[in-house]
């Protein structure tokens, strides 16, 4: 955004429970992709974020003279296979694994996915599918696959980046294990027409992927300070009154305690310059979810509207930035 302000908003702070120190990860998501045109204008974009769900609202309009038809994508997140890394997925088990859902109009759309696998960038997908592998690298289903792959193959898939070595004991001792060291790429895409000179709704939802640490990361020693807190002030724009309530919150937690764990949210909202013009008009509203938990993210003109709600508003708005939440939750009480 052209001018990054705080939305750093306060709530009383109570001493908690003390928790392990574990981290998440977590993948940014963002909103449709369309091949850059001169026909097609985003009239508006009304944008909701929360830990629970992402909602786009937009307006487009055909500017030109003639009807024009296009497809329109939403890719998903790169999900890169990691078995040492606990990354934030909200539906293992299945391919729409952020639950999105669009409508045209009114009327649901279903969107075609596409999906291919790529290990040190070559793409591996006809070979997994020949051999009967999931291509989704979390959970069991695929490597409960890989341990039915002759040897000979899973070598040569070791030595190419496919699919790595971890050892561990499932009750049977320390045993090898092959599994995904793929990554994984999904798009949801479908065809649209754009009748000239009419204005047309499409809304769209997904899961946000929400990571997080135990603990605060940007506190040292007791304070608010160091590299990780300058770090948090140029991606978050934590402002001296969100990190004021934090100090007093670590202040009055009992020893070896944590007030606050993080949680954070990624939105892609640079594609939205794709389009003929910038987005008329837009509309951001970041919902934290409690009202006792902090927020900050950067913004302008950003304003409570609710317990838990704030919002920002632009027009002949271009998104020059992406989106980044930083939310502090207390732990639950013990």
């Amino acid at each position: 955004m052209r001018k990054l302000l705080a939305a750093a908003f306060l709530s009383v702070v109570l001493p908690a429970s003390a928790l392990a120190n574990d981290t998440s990860a977590h993948f940014a998501a963002g909103g449709l992709i369309f091949v850059r045109t001169d026909s097609i204008s985003m009239e508006s974009e009304d944008l909701y974020i929360s830990p629970s769900e992402v909602r786009v609202a937009y307006k487009f309009r055909n500017i030109s003279d003639v009807d024009v038809e296009s497809v329109v994508a939403f890719p998903m997140p790169d999900i890169a296979a990691d078995p040492h890394s606990e990354v934030s997925i909200p539906d293992m088990a299945s391919d729409n694994f952020l639950d999105f859902t669009v409508t045209v109009d009114g009327k649901a759309v279903e969107p075609t996915l596409d999906q291919r696998v790529f290990a040190a960038e070559v793409d591996v997908t006809d070979e997994l599918k020949a051999a009967g592998i999931p291509l989704f690298p979390y959970g069991d289903a695929a490597e409960q696959a890989l341990a039915k792959v002759e040897q000979d193959k899973l070598d040569d898939w070791v030595a190419r980046g496919v699919v790595m070595i971890d050892t561990y004991d499932v009750g049977e001792g320390m045993k090898d294990h092959y599994v995904p060291s793929w990554t994984l790429k999904s798009t949801y895409w479908w065809k649209m027409n754009f009748p000239k000179g009419q204005q047309i709704d499409v809304r769209h939802s997904y899961k946000p992927s929400v990571g997080g640490t135990v603990g605060l990361t940007f506190v040292t020693d007791g304070a608010v300070q160091g590299e990780q807190r300058d770090l948090y002030r140029q991606k978050y724009c934590m402002d001296a009154a969100f990190e004021k309530a934090v100090q007093k919150a670590v202040n009055a937690a009992e020893e070896n305690v944590t007030p606050y764990y993080e949680n954070w949210i990624s939105y892609v909202l640079t594609t939205g310059g794709n389009w003929a013009t910038n987005i008329g008009t837009f509309k951001l509203t970041i919902d934290k979810g409690k009202p006792d938990s902090l927020v900050s993210f950067c913004g302008e003109g950003v304003k409570k509207t609710g317990p838990t709600t704030f919002e920002m508003t632009a027009e002949d708005f271009y998104p020059e930035k992406d989106i980044e939440i930083l939310i502090l939750d207390k732990p639950a009480a013990q």
